[in-house]
């Protein structure tokens, strides 16, 4: 069909910086509305005394935290760039740009953001990936900013997208809009939608299950805009009485770096003092559920809150 959308050229890799450059930063321009609607929220806070949606020592670590993803994507972007164009130019029924193609693009990508996330809570690896997220022990919309500075390995799970055929310009431009819808969500003040919409999108009441550490709510609600993938795959948990926020151990700190990279620290630590490849294996892949808990029942005394300080347990 002369007027196919399949088919389209390869893409050089001596183009790909000027396709980079092209490419709308969403997320960039969205900083100062983003800026302003946590501002507006954490006076509202402070005015309301709800100390339980804001302290300020997790205020600074939510902010640095996101000002170092912000250097790390901006560090990654041309390598993230390059990959996505690689495997694009892999498949014969590459896709020409169309604006229309967004739709399916962006449900692909959600589905895979899915089970990313979903993995990244069910192996302690990816786990290290993602625990900064579920570090704050209010929440927020600061806490959205809270994304890890190695999360970028996570781009693994989203190649299917790129082989789908969908022109990388399309691709970057549904991940940010992706990243961008989850800012809302972050947020106590808005309750429950009309059903409809609690059916199908991950609403602030959907997400804040997610955050949740009752046992009813741990692992539950992974899905990014759609929480229909939790129904469909058996992860979907309502929102019931008020969730308990953070790590089930909490932590306290404002200090990026330890936020960041702890839990990898741990894992290298654990890694290292392992007597046999299963057990390093085990240490590196396993649940980080079945470790917290492994590691608090065979550790002394003085050394079990250290040791479980930045885990993620089901049961204490």
């Amino acid at each position: 069909m002369a007027d196919s959308i399949f088919g389209a050229p390869k893409i050089s890799f001596q183009d790909v910086k000027d396709i980079d450059a092209s490419a709308p930063q969403l997320i960039i321009w969205a900083i100062p509305v983003m800026i302003f609607f946590t501002v507006v929220e954490y006076f509202v806070a402070k005015y309301q005394h709800r100390d339980d949606i804001y302290n300020d020592t997790e205020l600074r670590g939510s902010v640095l935290v996101g000002l170092g993803n912000l250097l790390s994507n901006y560090l990654t972007k041309l390598v993230l760039f390059v990959v996505v164009v690689f495997f694009y130019n892999l498949v014969p029924w590459r896709m020409e740009f169309r604006w229309w193609l967004f739709i399916p693009c962006y449900v692909l990508l959600d589905l895979c953001s899915y089970w990313a996330h979903r993995i990244s809570h069910e192996q302690r690896f990816w786990w290290t990936t993602h625990v900064p997220h579920h570090s704050g022990n209010n929440y927020n919309l600061a806490v959205s900013f809270r994304l890890s500075w190695i999360q970028e390995f996570k781009i693994l799970f989203f190649i299917p997208v790129t082989i789908a055929g969908f022109h990388p310009w399309i691709f970057f431009v549904v991940n940010q809009v992706a990243v961008l819808f989850q800012f809302w969500v972050h947020t106590e003040y808005i309750k429950k939608l009309p059903r409809w919409i609690e059916y199908i999108f991950a609403t602030p009441s959907n997400h804040r299950v997610h955050h949740g550490t009752q046992d009813k709510y741990i692992d539950k609600n992974y899905g990014a805009t759609f929480i229909i993938w939790d129904r469909m795959f058996g992860t979907y948990q309502p929102e019931e009485e008020r969730p308990k926020y953070g790590l089930t151990t909490p932590v306290h700190t404002g200090n990026p770096f330890k936020l960041v990279f702890q839990e990898a620290i741990d894992l290298v630590n654990d890694v290292r003092k392992a007597k046999t490849w299963k057990e390093r294996f085990w240490y590196t892949f396993g649940s980080p559920i079945a470790i917290a808990k492994y590691k608090r029942e065979n550790t002394t005394v003085p050394d079990k809150q250290k040791a479980t300080k930045f885990e993620f347990q089901k049961s204490s």
